[in-house]
């Protein structure tokens, strides 16, 4: 300190010049600022030397105006910006300045050529860093924003990272068509607003859909308590999903899935989309408890591997618990305590059923049915409907479900479920007639039946022909119950007409045929209520199997 300094010095100078006292006055000084003695003696000797002398003119340039110059910086920052590739290499100072001399660049004020020696790199290196024009300031990023969601299930951020371990010794499945054993993925989820996870092991050969649906269902849906552990109270759906823009962000049946359950998708920027900023980088509230996992949980793996993948999920489990009860990032207290104290008001959304959820899954595709109503999908042969032999539509088949939806025009058909090889010969049976059959063979028998009068040929008065006649047509975690949007319609019809087919294809005969009593029946059902399983138990009660009309 310029203190210490000025004391020492006025001590030394009080001091005859070969007095013992000076080495020790020195020697204490040095050890206490821990400095060495040509350190002290270079620093007393400062106050004698004469001050620096500047030009007037310093931190001007000479060469050019200084508005010229940083024009000239301007555009060799951007030259070197412009030629900047992924791996962080571009021109250089020297190679821009030898370009701008030798053929110029064209900007949007026109074109501009550097006039050969008015110009060094030492001299624009020195005013780009003084003006800010440096690569490393250019290539900075911008300061980041840091947000939090004002409730628990507000917001989860999604995201899959290879383990570690990397294989399993006895993985739940190999695929035949692929060499090696699948590879031993983390899924997690993070709740933003408490930063509690929830991860799980699956073994994979990517990022699949079907996997990642079956462990957001998993995580959403109530976890059970196994023997000795304490039930986890976290579940629910969440009002938003952030992830990266991945093949399962981009999945059409993804997105069906999140939109039938509410859940809104929030997929990173693609990089170099906004600006400068670094869209698509790693999101730390998902990352850090991959790493957390990987650095004090998987690093175990060497002393005992799991052998399975629901054994390496309980040893799993029993850490996320652990990780779940430490300390929140800024609040006095554990993740799971906040998860629990920021619930919405109205509690959490609860999961469907996993049948339903399977409902949800499903994936439409345009397929040619064949003359034996059937088709194949997947691998699966399905037969369909009669009505749709020979006809295009579109089949909805589900990820995760054996069943069939056949949608044609405007109608929905199904559901139909997986048929054996063909029919023996002796067994053979014929399909019911369609309605488009029955049509048919109305207009066939029309067409046995109409008579032309002569008079259309030989010109004769037409003659009135009668007697023709025409046939008759025929935790206690506070919950919502979830929403259903059942877009297939497999819980509630669309209205009393389908309801009236529904039932009129149950009974197999027309409903303008029965008595009064059955249709003042079926009127009386269907103002009370549109309920397929209802309805349609209600119908087996009335018309039993042996009745005319009756179901069977």
């Amino acid at each position: 300190p310029a203190e210490a300094l000025s004391a020492l010095r006025r001590r030394l100078v009080a001091l005859p010049a070969r007095h013992p006292e000076r080495s020790t006055l020195m020697a204490s000084t040095a050890q206490l600022y821990a400095v060495s003695r040509a350190t002290l003696y270079r620093l007393l000797r400062g106050e004698r030397r004469p001050k620096d002398a500047h030009r007037a003119d310093r931190g001007r340039p000479r060469a050019m105006p200084a508005a010229e110059v940083e024009r000239w910086c301007e555009i060799v920052a951007a030259m070197k910006v412009r030629t900047t590739n992924k791996k962080g290499r571009h021109l250089s100072t020297v190679r821009t300045l030898q370009l701008l001399v030798d053929h110029g660049v064209d900007t949007p004020d026109g074109f501009q050529k550097l006039v050969p020696g008015k110009l060094t790199a030492s001299t624009v290196n020195r005013h780009l860093r003084r003006l800010g024009y440096d690569h490393e300031r250019m290539t900075r990023q911008p300061p980041a924003v840091r947000f939090q969601a004002e409730c628990a299930n507000a917001l989860w951020h999604f995201d899959m990272s290879p383990s570690d371990l990397k294989h399993l010794k006895a993985p739940a499945w190999v695929d035949a068509d692929r060499q090696g054993a699948p590879i031993l993925m983390l899924f997690s989820v993070v709740d933003d607003r408490s930063g509690v996870a929830y991860q799980e092991y699956r073994c994979v050969y990517g990022e699949d859909v079907e996997t990642a649906l079956r462990f957001l269902f998993n995580a959403m849906s109530p976890k059970p308590s196994e023997a000795g552990d304490e039930a986890n109270p976290f579940q629910g759906i969440p009002a938003a999903l952030c992830l990266d823009n991945g093949p399962v962000a981009k999945s059409a049946v993804f997105k069906r899935v999140m939109e039938s359950l509410g859940v809104e998708i929030l997929p990173h920027m693609p990089a170099g989309s906004d600006g400068r900023r670094t869209t698509a980088r790693a999101k730390g509230k998902v990352e850090r408890p991959f790493r957390t996992v990987k650095d004090a949980h998987e690093t175990l793996y060497h002393f005992h591997e799991p052998e399975t993948e629901a054994e390496a999920n309980r040893w799993l489990a029993r850490f996320i618990a652990t990780y779940n009860r430490g300390d929140h990032r800024s609040e006095p207290h554990a993740r799971i305590d906040d998860w629990l104290a920021h619930l919405p008001a109205d509690g959490v959304r609860q999961m469907c059923a996993w049948e339903r959820f399977c409902a949800f899954a499903r994936e439409p595709e345009r397929r040619l049915v064949g003359i034996d109503c059937r088709l194949t999908v997947a691998g699966v042969t399905y037969e369909v409907d009669a009505e749709l032999a020979g006809e295009t539509a579109v089949v909805w088949w589900g990820l995760f479900d054996q069943e069939l939806w056949v949608e044609h025009g405007e109608e929905r058909m199904g559901p139909f479920r997986p048929v054996g090889g063909p029919i023996p010969l002796h067994r053979y049976r014929k399909h019911r007639k369609s309605r488009h059959e029955v049509r048919a063979d109305q207009v066939a028998a029309l067409a046995d039946k109409l008579a032309l009068p002569r008079a259309a040929l030989s010109g004769e008065h037409a003659v009135v022909m009668t007697g023709i006649r025409r046939e008759v047509d025929i935790v206690a975690v506070p919950a919502r119950p979830f929403q259903d949007p059942d877009p297939f319609h497999e819980l509630v019809f669309a209205s009393q007409i389908a309801a009236r087919r529904a039932i009129a294809e149950a009974i197999r005969v027309p409903l303008a045929t029965l008595s009064g009593d059955d249709r003042a029946f079926i009127d009386a059902l269907l103002d009370r209520s549109l309920a397929r399983p209802e309805i349609l138990a209600a119908v087996r009660d009335r018309f039993p199997q042996g009745r005319r009309g009756g179901v069977g």
